[in-house]
């Protein structure tokens, strides 16, 4: 009487555990996208001196979400890497931009960086910045369809952009 007593109370434990009322995996709250940075991506296709350059960013959401998983606020870190410009190439700006493969769009979440920041002395050079207070709903979107946005860095010579690669999720 007594092994049975013990085998109910475990089976109950079981059947418990393996319930269809466990939550499904939480999405990452830190999402992560990496761009593959080209002047040739660019548009249109950079040309010239600085058209020998390229890049990699990898981009880090950091996010709190609503019990339902919505993004209800995010900040943004930025790691990029780039190599192969002419020395004491000036990056003067970079984001991250709404827009397709070619096609060009607004601007969305700023790296925060300063003109004259980083100079690439050697033609290669890396940053790291963190976006904070970036719009729930901005981040939302990126995280839902990334291959929709790129992130592009602005030289001096190449103002309106010099590499640009899309977004896409790593983890």
């Amino acid at each position: 009487m007594k092994r049975m007593f013990v085998l109910a109370i475990a089976a109950s434990f079981f059947a418990a555990a393996c319930g269809s009322s466990s939550p499904s995996s939480p999405s990452p709250t830190q999402p992560t996208f990496t761009a593959a940075l080209s002047p040739a991506n660019e548009n249109p296709p950079i040309t010239g001196a600085e058209a020998s350059g390229s890049g990699n960013a990898t981009i880090t959401f950091n996010t709190t979400k609503d019990a339902a998983g919505n993004i209800t606020a995010a900040s943004v870190t930025f790691v990029v890497n780039m190599q192969g410009f002419p020395a004491g190439t000036p990056i003067n700006i970079a984001h991250i931009h709404t827009g397709a493969t070619g096609v060009n769009g607004a601007v969305l979440v700023s790296t925060t960086l300063a003109a004259g920041e980083v100079v690439l002395a050697t033609g290669s050079g890396s940053f790291t910045k963190t976006a904070t207070g970036v719009d729930a709903a901005v981040a939302q979107s990126i995280v839902n369809n990334p291959a929709g946005f790129y992130f592009n860095a602005h030289s001096t010579l190449n103002g309106g952009g010099v590499v640009r690669g899309q977004l896409v999720k790593v983890s």
